[in-house]
């Protein structure tokens, strides 16, 4: 927490992809201190990380890699330090990326491929509801509610959990669904890990409660 102002210090990775100015304001009018640095000190020290993204899942991983971004996430998560990843911010979370028949590595954090939505219209831009498990967190209060998508590429399947048993002490992942064309992952809750394809920042007041369950969880 911020000793001056007791609120969530939160960093955006700038890494020079990503819709960032927009959610740095949009963070911070749900309360948080927000700062928009590559800084590795900064970013490993603020009680949030936030990874935007837009555009194509290689560049991103490009730029991710040259501010040493992947360490950074690796890094706090396994400290169990919180990590939001906002479009392809969550897709490179995933292992790999397949853009027009060549494969990406992503940063690993769970299996699994995100690959070109298999819709009539892509990209898959607009208001969509999502189907959200009800115990999420992240969702409290908003589940049926609509949040704003553009995108090309989704994982379109998540099977980090599949095998655990029901009397597992592990929890398993709590996976977030949308439909365009057939279904594809719309957010992730796992621990201190958490993604949305959608972006927040654009979904009005929706957005801005998802965010505020957020900020109130770190």
């Amino acid at each position: 927490m911020s000793a001056a102002q007791g609120t969530p210090s939160v960093v955006v990775l700038d890494y020079g992809f990503g819709n960032v100015r927009s959610a740095v304001r949009a963070l911070e009018r749900v309360g948080a201190s927000v700062e928009l640095t590559a800084d590795r000190s900064r970013a490993q020290d603020a009680d949030g990380l936030v990874v935007p993204g837009v555009g194509a899942f290689a560049a991103v991983m490009q730029g991710l890699r040259a501010v040493r971004g992947h360490e950074i996430v690796g890094r706090r998560l396994a400290g169990g330090r919180p990590v939001l990843g906002i479009c392809v911010g969550m897709q490179v979370m995933f292992e790999e990326g397949d853009e027009h028949g060549t494969l990406t590595e992503g940063l690993g954090e769970w299996p699994g491929l995100v690959d070109r939505l298999d819709a009539p219209i892509v990209p898959h831009m607009g208001w969509a509801t999502v189907e959200a498990p009800s115990d999420s967190t992240l969702f409290a209060g908003i589940a049926d509610e609509r949040f704003y998508f553009v995108h090309s590429y989704a994982a379109r399947t998540f099977t980090l959990g599949e095998d655990l048993p029901a009397d597992s002490p592990i929890r398993r992942p709590l996976v977030t669904w949308a439909e365009h064309g057939g279904r594809f992952v719309a957010a992730v809750e796992n621990g201190p890990l958490v993604a949305t394809q959608f972006h927040p920042e654009k979904s009005g007041d929706a957005g801005a409660a998802l965010l505020e369950n957020w900020i109130r969880s770190l």
